[in-house]
């Protein structure tokens, strides 16, 4: 994970002290990116623990659609229920956006607008098994219609997949990256979905590059990154998908394998 702990050594060392919309500031830098490739190992940090469990029942609950904390796989995610409603409920973020988003359109006889929905990640995987050097190969969660009514605007907000040479790359732009806390899960969950769609298009999973607008440390949890770039890294583990349909895919069709890591850091959570 050099890529990851050289992202964090370059903002604090470099990074500009900002206010943002927490009460904490936040040590930051524009513009940064950092690439990963699975064919050298699954990669999620070895330098802290990190919960795979819940990185994966996140992505899971993103695929199906669900907007609310309530949900079965939700709930064992739990960094979400500060931003939502009193009936769990989160608005039209990623999953709506990825599966559901909206579409109208209007009879040229009567005049009435209908609504239907866009499936972007049916739309995307069918695109790659069909026409695979497209560069249209886009799915997108900022929905600017929506933001308004969206807990959390979308931090990772837009991915692009690439079919070269019998593999699939993925680029994902991350407006928002904490460094800390987001990162880490952000980067083995779109892993995660890398795999999950190479396997499904009979592809070699390959290179994850991840884009970061504003990718920030927050002051309180400078101490716990210094900690955690003391540390040796471990080798990546290895990760194992059940032979399945893409849609068909469930928590316990999933394998981590080999993972060792340092122990776990507690960073607290900006809201």
């Amino acid at each position: 994970m050099k890529a990851y702990l050289e992202l964090v050594c370059n903002v604090l060392d470099h990074g500009v002290e900002r206010a943002n919309r927490t009460e904490m500031k936040a040590l930051s830098l524009f513009g940064l990116q950092a690439r990963y490739d699975l064919r050298q190992g699954f990669p999620l940090i070895t330098t802290k623990k990190v919960l795979f469990d819940a990185v994966l029942r996140e992505l899971l609950w993103f695929l199906r659609g669900s907007t609310n904390v309530h949900d079965g796989l939700a709930a064992h995610t739990p960094i979400w229920n500060p931003w939502a409603s009193d009936d769990g409920e989160l608005g039209p973020i990623y999953g709506y956006q990825w599966r559901k988003w909206p579409r109208y359109a209007r009879d040229e006889e009567t005049g009435e607008l209908t609504e239907s929905h866009v499936d972007q990640i049916r739309q995307a995987i069918d695109t790659i098994k069909n026409e695979p050097y497209s560069r249209r190969i886009v799915v997108s969660a900022w929905n600017v219609a929506d933001l308004p009514d969206m807990a959390l605007p979308p931090c990772h907000l837009l991915m692009q997949f690439y079919v070269a040479n019998e593999r699939l790359d993925l680029q994902v732009y991350q407006r928002s990256a904490d460094l800390a806390v987001g990162v880490p899960f952000n980067i083995a969950s779109y892993a995660l979905l890398l795999m999950m769609v190479a396997q499904e298009c009979d592809l070699q999973p390959g290179v994850f590059v991840h884009t970061l607008g504003d990718a920030h440390i927050y002051l309180d949890h400078v101490d716990g990154l210094r900690t955690q770039l003391q540390r040796e890294p471990f080798p990546l583990p290895r990760v194992q998908i059940r032979r399945k349909p893409f849609f068909d895919l469930r928590f316990e069709d999933f394998s981590l394998l080999d993972y060792r890591c340092h122990p776990f850091i507690k960073f607290p959570v900006a809201v």
